[in-house]
């Protein structure tokens, strides 16, 4: 069982590791082992109060096989950074993993989980990309801020990760490659107490994990 103390360090540990005096993603995957990737992320999550990048992606591959997914996923965030230009793109989980965080106020109108009709551009370019890239598989996490009962956020906060589920799909993305899940306001990452905390806490993450024909082909050196 993780302390306090221990998760802090953790923490601080995951920080010099991801920051990596600028290290690319593919250098990044070379560093690290699966072992310590996985308590890195648990502790992470817990720090930040978003269990998704602990328990859901768990550890990271070392050695050469890192590197590699390292880099795949360093060109994707790119082209992502390129064609969705209202979502913040970030490279998690030591830079084998991209997790893509949509506002939910520019997907959706208040207390309302249908996409509104401005969003749904942004969402068509990610489904483009997402086809392209298709050795992923991708975890959509929906969250509210604390304004209102667990009653109405959590099943809200389900239904918005599933909307964006369902649009997804209709531009063909494969609905194998997707599972959902709704958090409600129980992993907040801002302040409920602000306006501006709130509206960051209302949010849409998109996780774009590598599947297991990526990490098996990175293992075999033939990931390109």
């Amino acid at each position: 069982m993780l302390n306090k103390k221990s998760i802090a360090a953790l923490a601080l540990s995951a920080t010099l590791i991801l920051s990596g005096c600028g290290l690319s993603n593919t250098a990044k995957g070379t560093g690290i082992g699966v072992g310590a990737g996985a308590i890195i992320g648990a502790g992470v999550g817990r720090v930040l109060g978003n269990t998704a990048i602990g328990a859901a992606i768990g550890g990271v591959v070392g050695g050469t096989a890192g590197a590699l997914i390292g880099k795949k996923m360093d060109k994707q965030k790119k082209e992502l950074e390129e064609q969705v230009k209202n979502a913040k793109i970030e490279s998690v989980n030591d830079g084998q993993a991209i997790r893509v965080t949509f506002d939910s106020g520019i997907l959706f109108a208040t207390n309302s989980s249908t996409l509104t009709s401005t969003s749904q551009t942004s969402l068509r370019n990610f489904a483009a990309n997402l086809k392209v890239n298709d050795q992923t598989d991708l975890l959509i996490i929906g969250h509210t801020d604390n304004t209102g009962s667990d009653r109405i956020n959590d099943p809200l906060s389900l239904n918005r990760a599933s909307s964006v589920r369902s649009f997804l799909s209709s531009q063909g993305v494969a609905s194998n490659r997707m599972r959902v899940e709704g958090k409600g306001s129980h992993e907040p990452v801002a302040d409920n107490s602000t306006a501006a905390g709130r509206k960051e806490n209302r949010r849409v993450e998109v996780y774009i994990l590598p599947n297991k024909a990526m990490v098996e082909a990175a293992q075999n050196g033939t990931l390109k």
